[in-house]
């Protein structure tokens, strides 16, 4: 299946922006079962620099900075992207948690020490007793790592309401924790939190749902979503997804963007301006099953 991805931003200032400086992370990358057919960004007011490099964690990210006064900024992503089945990984056979912790630990070869890093925890996701506390239920001693995963995230998909209003991308995961409501971040972070205080390996992934409209009611453009859930690294078998927002282990409706060790690390725009008082920020998004072969996106920016 092919899908073309549209991702629009606009932030309106109140006061001229005489300097725009921007690190975006809206680019998809190639995956074992994604490949990127086509990708572009542009911005407007057009930036005296537009660079294109690839970060610590391999994924594809573009510097730019505007420097005219404005008053409105536009941030444009345009992609087609084809995406394969891939199999459920095998979660009563993955070897137990405990052991999984334990090969992290121990082994030196070039894929585990790779995904050790993913094992510590970060700003957003520190380990607290609360954490573990947490995971009790669900890493009962010798239960297979993927069992013990997948029932963590029904857990977090039961026991959480999704609120977009609940909270913001600076509100603590304590916090949320304690008011159980929250977004897709949120839970990923939760979830990314008490993995890592087993010492596990697990990554924050940033990217896009496709959604389907209600019954009966025609599709809103601009009204996809982007999404984020997480990776946990199965020793000897690899990563595999997991969405705790929808309760879905290796879902093919994720498209991936990219990943870091949370959401600071891919942040779909994160800069700094001088200037332009207060803001609104509008996002649009579209992901929308393509028709062509290769050809025009079936979509105007």
């Amino acid at each position: 299946m092919m899908y073309d991805i549209r991702h629009v931003t606009t932030y309106r200032y109140t006061a001229s922006v005489t300097l725009c400086q921007n690190i975006a992370h809206l680019s998809p990358r190639n995956s074992p079962r994604q490949t990127v057919l086509k990708r572009d960004l542009w911005v407007r007011p057009d930036p005296v620099i537009l660079d294109v490099h690839t970060d610590f964690f391999g994924n594809t990210a573009h510097f730019f900075s505007v420097q005219e006064p404005h008053r409105e900024l536009t941030v444009a992503a345009t992609h087609r992207v084809e995406l394969r089945g891939s199999e459920p990984p095998p979660l009563a056979s993955t070897m137990a948690w405990e052991d999984a912790a334990e090969y992290l630990r121990r082994t030196k070869t070039p894929e585990a020490l790779d995904a050790f890093q993913y094992a510590f925890d970060t700003n957003l996701t520190a380990r607290r007793p609360q954490w573990l506390e947490y995971a009790a239920p669900s890493f009962t001693p010798g239960r297979p790592i993927g069992e013990a995963c997948r029932d963590l995230m029904g857990r977090i998909y039961s026991e959480f309401v999704y609120d977009p209003r609940a909270t913001t991308v600076s509100t603590p995961l304590l916090d949320m924790f304690a008011a159980k409501r929250g977004v897709c971040q949120d839970f990923a972070h939760l979830m990314l939190a008490t993995l890592r205080s087993l010492g596990l390996a697990a990554r924050y992934v940033s990217g896009y749902l496709e959604t389907a409209p209600p019954p009966g009611k025609a599709r809103l453009v601009g009204a996809d979503a982007s999404h984020a859930w997480l990776q946990v690294y199965f020793p000897e078998q690899g990563w595999f997804d997991f969405d705790p927002t929808n309760n879905a282990v290796a879902s093919e409706r994720l498209l991936l963007l990219a990943w870091g060790r949370d959401y600071d690390d891919v942040s779909p725009l994160k800069g700094v301006i001088l200037g332009g008082g207060t803001h609104t920020v509008d996002v649009a998004v579209d992901v929308i099953a393509a028709t062509g072969n290769g050809g025009d996106l079936d979509f105007e920016v």
